[in-house]
């Protein structure tokens, strides 16, 4: 072999390498849907995997959800063991230290156990194809009706944004419309298919329920409203811009439903009055922060008590509070024995900005609960 021929050889022989140096591993890799079948329903994955999904699955015997696993064509989050055991440990951690005794999936107050796991079960089948689209898609729960979100992510891999495998962003939208509000969780597995369904799996170290699960068995509800037991008029010093029949106008201060709200733009200042049909002791008020804007939320104001409407006397009053989440409703336990007639909310500020919301007012009887 001449020098000449030993070069070319040479050469093309490096050349070989080098295309194949690239083919191998170009710095990413464009992961590929495994879209894994199960043949079967999706109660049946789950119970093919055992030391999987066995809390899963009592939960689901539990409110009865069987059928809808094997019959509707839907799309299950998939909760590990893991996701329900962080959540019980955590709840029984707090029950412990408030001297309570310990609560299990086969004890947990049924509605709430319900409407927590029902957000995992999704009407319809989505795959991650269907997750594409820059927002993510809006998705429906299987009872309720209840908003969730997802949308299509890539871990990073090789140094490389997006380079990695695909998972998902699954959302609680708190019925909000702002990011900003919602809880999100990601997958650790996607696209199992079964007969009926697309089961994606949630990371173990999400805890069941999002942030609501330790809020829910250890919150206290308030007294009885006395704007429903007692009865009255309600009356407002400024009404909302759309007047009195607006979807956002002072009515819905007084409906105790969260989703329903009374704005004000150009705010400095507002009362909420009620008149009840007979003079009552109240012994705590609550307020329910609205779907929106935090800074639309009140943040000082004061409660007072009144027999004739025209003379006050201040029961309650507080400077700087903060409504950390949207729909939240607080309960301020007070000191007051004397039965008033009318009772008002004077909202001095709110926390930012010309505009003002609230979604509830309630004046409440007295309990025995001393104000934490």
């Amino acid at each position: 072999m001449d020098k000449r021929t030993h070069y070319a050889f040479f050469w093309g022989f490096l050349a070989l390498l080098l295309v194949g140096a690239c083919a191998k591993d170009g710095g990413y890799y464009d992961p590929k849907s495994l879209n894994k079948h199960f043949n079967g329903d999706t109660y049946a994955y789950l119970k093919s995997q055992p030391g999987v999904y066995d809390s899963l699955i009592q939960v689901i015997d539990r409110l009865e959800l069987a059928s809808t696993l094997r019959d509707s064509n839907i799309t299950l989050f998939a909760l590990t063991n893991a996701s329900f055991q962080l959540a019980i440990n955590n709840l029984n951690n707090i029950r412990f230290l408030a001297d309570k005794p310990s609560e299990y999936l086969s004890t947990i107050d049924y509605e709430h156990l319900d409407t927590m796991l029902t957000q995992y079960i999704i009407r319809g089948k989505y795959p991650t194809d269907s997750m594409l689209l820059q927002d993510g898609v809006g998705l429906t729960a299987v009872r309720y009706g209840y908003p969730m979100h997802a949308k299509l992510a890539h871990t990073t891999s090789s140094g490389f944004r997006e380079g990695g495998p695909a998972t998902i962003d699954f959302s609680d939208t708190k019925r909000s419309q702002f990011r900003r509000n919602w809880i999100t969780t990601t997958t650790g597995s996607i696209n199992v298919e079964t007969d009926n369904a697309f089961v994606h799996v949630v990371n173990s170290d999400h805890v069941f329920g999002f942030d609501d699960f330790i809020s829910r068995l250890t919150y206290m509800p308030p007294p009885p409203n006395l704007f429903f037991t007692v009865g009255g008029t309600w009356s407002t010093e400024r009404e909302n811009s759309g007047g009195p029949n607006a979807i956002e106008a002072a009515q819905f201060a007084f409906d105790s439903n969260r989703e329903t709200k009374f704005f004000l733009n150009d705010f400095n200042g507002v009362w909420l009055q009620f008149e009840l049909n007979e003079p009552t002791v109240a012994g705590a008020y609550t307020i329910t922060s609205a779907n929106d804007l935090p800074e639309r939320d009140p943040i000082d104001w004061n409660v007072q008590g009144s027999h004739d409407g025209e003379n006050w006397v201040t029961i309650d009053s507080r400077s700087g509070e903060i409504f950390e989440e949207r729909f939240q409703l607080k309960v301020y336990r007070i000191t007051n024995e004397v039965a008033y007639k009318f009772y008002r909310l004077n909202v001095l500020r709110n926390r930012s900005g010309g505009a003002f919301q609230v979604a509830d007012w309630t004046m409440n009887a007295p309990d025995n609960t001393q104000e934490q």
